[in-house]
């Protein structure tokens, strides 16, 4: 940027969350514990820190925010489903890809400012799909029903949200266990998206919205019984969106008993 400046409509960023940490062995799609799981969301959360720092620094040569933070790339990579050619790079999506998708866009919802563009790579068949087929079969991923929670954010007003999250802590290693990020459509509406990574624990959540007049609240959940949970052609709608109950109006206040690993956004009218 120092000898381009604005010549350039975007700069593109890459960053794949590696469950083990190691390219060598990745860790199965599927099959992997609760340290496992938190490992890959310590690793999926160094997103945060890659967007700050390249926004600093893009800030230093276009403080007037031209150019886009494009990451076309990013999701968990694992190793390739068994028994299926490694070069395709085909493999599973769980519900722990779900949590890591729906964290990784409130990052990139929380700095829309510079975050132009962020897509996964591939949509069908490799790595963090949408969508799995074999031969005239097609399912829709846990990863496919956080994109459809999310796409009440676009084309909306970005609204600034403070959080103060409890941790999720294992062996002594804590991350924030809560992640938001809040938008209002065109229509006036609030959305609210929530991700609890906590695989044990509800979390409950009173929100003050200031001046943001609201009467009504509902909305939609993705979670499951287990975080290695998938949907398969055999029984393709394991995990999938159902209606959430847990979110109230109290006076000016949102209250929400955020379940244990889960997605939820929320709709105010």
């Amino acid at each position: 940027m120092k000898n381009i400046g604005t010549g350039m409509w975007g700069l593109s960023l890459h960053y794949y969350t590696v469950p083990t940490g190691d390219w060598g062995h990745k860790g199965s799609a599927t099959k992997f514990d609760e340290k496992e799981y938190f490992n890959t969301m310590v690793n999926c959360l160094k997103m945060e820190e890659l967007v700050t720092k390249h926004s600093a620094i893009m800030d230093k040569y276009d403080p007037q925010k031209k150019v886009a933070l494009v990451v076309d790339e990013w999701g968990v990579w694992t190793d390739v489903e068994p028994g299926t050619n490694p070069g395709f790079l085909y493999q599973q999506n769980s519900l722990r890809d779900a949590l890591l998708a729906a964290t990784t866009l409130n990052i990139f919802n929380n700095h829309c400012d510079r975050v132009k563009m962020a897509n996964l790579a591939q949509t069908v068949n490799v790595l963090q799909s949408l969508i799995l087929t074999d031969k005239d079969k097609m399912l829709l991923t846990p990863t496919y029903h956080i994109f459809d929670l999310y796409k009440v954010h676009q084309d909306a007003k970005y609204l600034p949200v403070k959080l103060n999250s409890p941790d999720y802590e294992i062996d002594g290693k804590k991350i924030p266990a809560v992640s938001i990020s809040a938008s209002q459509d065109a229509a006036g509406k609030i959305h609210i998206s929530l991700v609890n990574l906590d695989p044990h624990n509800n979390i409950g959540i009173s929100a003050n919205l200031g001046s943001l007049s609201w009467k009504t609240v509902t909305g939609q959940i993705l979670t499951s019984t287990n975080l290695t949970d998938v949907n398969t052609f055999q029984h393709p709608d394991k995990v999938n969106i159902v209606n959430f109950n847990g979110a109230k109006k109290d006076g000016d206040k949102l209250m929400v008993d955020l379940p244990a690993k889960s997605v939820v956004t929320l709709e105010l009218n």
